[in-house]
């Protein structure tokens, strides 16, 4: 293995992994070595990136094994050096970022990325992160010929995806209204959540006021038009009895990603073009967008037990109450395994509750079965779709599936893609074959009903 050296010698990889000595970059690394140099993969060369070459050593023997570890090479590089980004970056035709909580550390990367024009894709779920990087680089990014994609993992392409699937189930005359998904964890050990998704979650709420700030110094995005009137704020727990779960309206970052990309949308009804499509790609991207209806989009989180929406309802308060204030973050992320309850850990969960777990995402479609009855005032949605998303534990095996699955469509099909600027992966990706992708790795999209609703 080599460290980098000048950069005017510096070969380029096709992926850099960046931050890959990290919980969820084995992982990465792990998803990545099953399409190096494999047939008919665009994948050919590999560079690892962070900032110790010995615990990045030990994550590629661990994600090799029981094969022996590749000889693949190792750039140095750390958030806090720009010129060691740069040089990382001056290097990569696409770096894959793992660092987070994304809000501390992810802005100087997607900095050199669009310097050096090379494309940015991350596993962010941070919603004032994405704004903040759509503000501050989407021009330049533009210009550069650089795509920076956040929410390649779990958050947001299972929901984007999933909404986008069950939107387009609703074959005209048919409508949808409103789209609620029912995120379901399930494992025949213990569920353990991803250290850096608490992490985010404490410091989003530090800086709440801050986002609000943000968004209401921007310029207003246009709305899409959605049929019907939006549906009513229900109650605080639902019993979803269709899937045997109890629910909880969940604040993620899915249904923040969901909105901006249906605002894309609106601005760009037949999606967005890319840089060289052939006329069966311009075809293929109408004829996808111009099947997809937006429609209102939530996210809850749901359980089997009563007890188990009481346990996410005590955290969310203890995040919630603790994360204003700077003493009270310090015992939230110093104590993660007393204020969630449990949930989450600071050596993160072992290999076999990760292989133990896994998710279910319900995706409930409430509309008309035919648009002109929107037309006689404010009717009750009567027809109902309800479609799902399944696959493996959401972050560690599922975010690494989705990532490497977004990278290999950039690789290959990168000149049907836009030149540059930042975007959510559903406005990028929903037109490509990344749903067929994901379902020949483990994460599948079914119909599940289509049933009249009671007047």
């Amino acid at each position: 293995m080599e460290d980098d050296g000048e950069l005017n010698q510096n070969p380029i990889y096709d992926i850099v992994i960046f931050g890959a000595s990290g919980f969820t970059g084995k992982y990465v690394i792990r998803e990545a070595l099953k399409f190096l140099n494999t047939p008919s993969s665009p994948l050919t060369s590999l560079a690892l990136s962070g900032r110790s070459h010995s615990k990045i050593a030990q994550s590629l023997k661990w994600a090799a094994h029981p094969n022996p570890p590749p000889d693949i090479p190792i750039l140095i590089a750390d958030t806090s050096d720009p010129a060691s980004l740069r040089r990382l970056a001056s290097q990569a035709k696409l770096v894959l970022n793992c660092v987070g909580p994304f809000r501390l550390y992810g802005e100087p990367v997607v900095a050199a990325c669009v310097e050096s024009g090379c494309d940015y894709l991350d596993i962010c779920g941070e919603p004032e992160f994405m704004e903040r990087m759509e503000a501050g680089f989407h021009e330049k990014a533009a210009e550069k010929g650089c795509l920076v994609i956040s929410a390649c993992g779990f958050d947001s392409v299972p929901a984007e995806l999933g909404l986008l699937f069950n939107s387009r189930q609703w074959v005209p005359p048919a409508v949808p209204n409103r789209v609620e998904a029912y995120l379901s964890l399930e494992s025949t050990k213990k569920v353990v959540g991803n250290l850096g998704t608490y992490e985010s979650a404490v410091l989003g709420v530090a800086n709440a006021d801050k986002l609000q700030e943000f968004r209401r110094s921007r310029p207003k995005k246009p709305r899409p038009l959605i049929p019907g009137p939006p549906p009513s704020k229900g109650s605080l727990i639902e019993h979803q009895k269709k899937f045997g779960l109890w629910a909880v309206k969940l604040p993620s970052a899915d249904s923040i990603v969901v909105r901006r990309t249906l605002a894309s949308l609106t601005e760009n009804p037949l999606g967005i073009a890319g840089v060289l499509e052939t006329a069966e790609q311009i075809e293929r991207r109408e004829t996808f967008w111009s099947s997809v209806k937006p429609a209102y989009f939530g996210v809850k989180m749901g359980t089997k037990s009563l007890l188990g929406i009481l346990r996410i309802i005590a955290v969310g308060v203890f995040i919630g109450l603790f994360g204003k204030n700077s003493f009270g973050r310090w015992l939230l992320l110093k104590f993660p395994s007393v204020f969630s309850l449990g949930w989450f850990k600071k050596k993160g969960p072992t290999e076999d509750e990760v292989s133990n777990t896994s998710f279910k995402m319900w995706f409930v479609g409430q509309g008309y079965s035919d648009s002109s009855l929107v037309a006689t005032g404010n009717v009750k949605p009567e027809l109902e779709i309800v479609t799902r998303v399944m696959g493996p534990e959401i972050g560690y095996v599922t975010t690494p599936i989705v990532l490497i699955q977004c990278a290999l469509i950039l690789l290959n099909q990168r000149e049907s893609c836009p030149k540059g600027g930042v975007f959510t992966p559903g406005i990028i990706f929903g037109p490509t074959d990344l749903q067929e992708r994901l379902q020949k790795n483990g994460i599948s999209f079914d119909v599940v009903s289509k049933n009249s609703l009671p007047a």
